[in-house]
């Protein structure tokens, strides 16, 4: 059967074809062509380090438009005239080594002039000059790390002049003024300081032995009573034992004999005086009288003396009883006696000891005598927590021991809040010099990068690693011989964050 369209019917049909050619052509207008060639940055071949020889590299992989040259640097072409730069640091410091090429084919040192400035970073830029050796050029001087910076190699051969640049970034990373006061980073400007040679020695906290007593009864007897313990803090005065002892008793009966006769001594002496005068009696019962008194009173004295040697007196009603008392304010360090105990006249029951001041007892080896002297400052701190004092050395011992060979040295430290305990350990620290020098960094801004002790130099919006030759350092400041400019200002406190951000950004090389 057929099928008659009517001409609204064949309309549509041809809307629809033509819409489809419409569409189709916009797809493929759209569609990217994969038959095109590649723009010029995808066809320059890799190259590996590997590929390079073992005494030659350039520090960057050269970037594509720098093509690697034979020995693996960076080759620049003008015309039919070609430069080759290098680093050459095997086995010796950093130079630059140049090679030169006419149509590709090596040309002798000779064949041309070359020079080249290079500015590094924040300083004033520099002119290279180079020397020929076999087959190369090579700078006449050091090129000092990090290898940052842009070079314009100047070159002259058969008579033209030729001119190449290039720039290369090596250990530096960009950080804002609001990173940097965010990570807590301190600036501080590179100058003079004063650095202290020191010398550190062992020693230990000991007692004043000057403020402590050894308390002994100065007589024999039975241990009555004890009032103090080791620990106790005790006052001058204070009573420690009680002692009963019966040369005490006899030590106080003779002196209450010696007053009894001094009292009858008087009466008789006033008597005779009476009767002299009254022509009763002769004058020489008088004087006899008189000269009997002044015995009496001699003995009295003696009595009382005897018993004030021993700390004791003549009022107790216990005749027996004598106090051990304590001769100074002071800690009781040692007590050796108890209740019920015989004790003889030199035992020592306790040790007191005046704490607000100790020793600061230090050993001192035989090489360093020349060093140390009495006067000199020190700083003692404790190596079982975080303490420190300082003070002077007052004492130097006059032998060496044949053993050890070494003598002893101490210093008077203040205790008043007896945190230096007699056998503490500690760590002293003798300065036994302080010099002034023209530049110095803050110990705390230096780094290890790479093979490198450097600080992070601050130029505008960039931190850039410097690498240091130090002197003298007394762990507070370390002398600068080479790598840094008075006045340069540099990264201290919480440096190591930039050193963070190179890891991060790739920004250092291996060598």
């Amino acid at each position: 059967m057929k099928t008659i369209l009517t001409r609204r019917q064949l309309l549509s049909i041809a809307v629809t074809l033509i819409l489809g050619i419409v569409l189709a052509l916009l797809i493929l207008r759209m569609t990217p062509h994969t038959d095109q060639p590649q723009t010029d940055e995808h066809q320059h071949e890799s190259h590996d380090d590997a590929d390079l020889p073992q005494d030659e590299h350039a520090h960057e992989t050269p970037p594509p438009e720098f093509p690697h040259g034979p020995h693996g640097g960076k080759l620049f072409t003008q015309g039919d005239y070609s430069v080759e730069v290098t680093i050459f640091e095997q086995g010796t410091a950093p130079h630059f080594r140049l090679y030169t090429y006419s149509d590709g084919e090596p040309l002798e040192p000779d064949a041309s002039d070359i020079s080249m400035q290079i500015e590094r970073l924040g300083r004033v830029p520099e002119t290279i000059r180079f020397h020929p050796g076999s087959g190369y050029f090579e700078s006449d001087q050091v090129i000092h790390e990090p290898h940052s910076f842009k070079a314009t190699i100047h070159a002259e051969h058969a008579g033209n002049r030729y001119e190449f640049s290039y720039e290369q970034v090596e250990a530096r990373v960009a950080m804002t003024a609001r990173q940097i006061e965010l990570n807590g980073i301190e600036l501080l400007t590179a100058g003079p300081a004063r650095i202290k040679s020191t010398l550190n020695l062992m020693g230990e906290i000991r007692l004043n032995a000057d403020r402590t007593v050894h308390v002994v009864p100065r007589l024999g007897g039975l241990v009555e009573a004890v009032s103090a313990n080791a620990g106790d803090s005790v006052k001058k005065g204070q009573v420690l034992a009680v002692i009963s002892s019966q040369s005490l008793a006899e030590q106080r009966s003779e002196l209450m004999a010696a007053q009894r006769r001094l009292e009858l001594a008087r009466t008789t002496l006033a008597r005779e005086k009476q009767l002299w005068e009254e022509k009763i009696s002769p004058e020489q019962d008088y004087l006899n009288a008189r000269q009997a008194m002044q015995q009496a009173e001699i003995e009295v004295q003696s009595a009382r003396q005897k018993l004030a040697a021993i700390g004791s007196n003549a009022t107790s009603g216990n005749l027996t009883r004598h106090e051990v008392r304590s001769p100074i304010d002071g800690v009781v360090t040692e007590k050796q006696v108890a209740i019920g105990q015989v004790v003889s006249e030199n035992s020592m029951i306790f040790v007191v000891a005046d704490l607000s001041t100790v020793w600061a007892e230090l050993t001192v080896y035989a090489k360093d005598l020349p060093i140390i002297r009495t006067g000199q400052q020190v700083t003692v701190r404790a190596g079982a927590f975080d303490a420190q004092a300082t003070g002077t050395v007052s004492y130097i011992g006059s032998l060496v021991g044949n053993e050890a060979r070494t003598t002893s040295a101490r210093m008077v430290l203040p205790n008043a809040e007896g945190l230096w305990r007699p056998g503490l350990p500690v760590n002293v620290e003798v300065i036994a010099e302080e010099t002034s020098v023209p530049l110095a960094v803050a110990e705390e801004g230096l780094q290890s990068l790479n093979d490198w002790t450097v600080v992070f130099g601050r130029v505008g919006e960039h931190f850039e690693a410097r690498p240091l030759k130090l002197g003298r350092r007394d762990g507070h400041y370390a002398e600068v011989l080479e790598g840094l400019l008075p006045g340069e200002r540099y990264a201290a406190k919480n440096s190591f964050l930039i050193k963070a951000e190179l890891g991060k950004a790739s920004a250092t090389h291996d060598h």
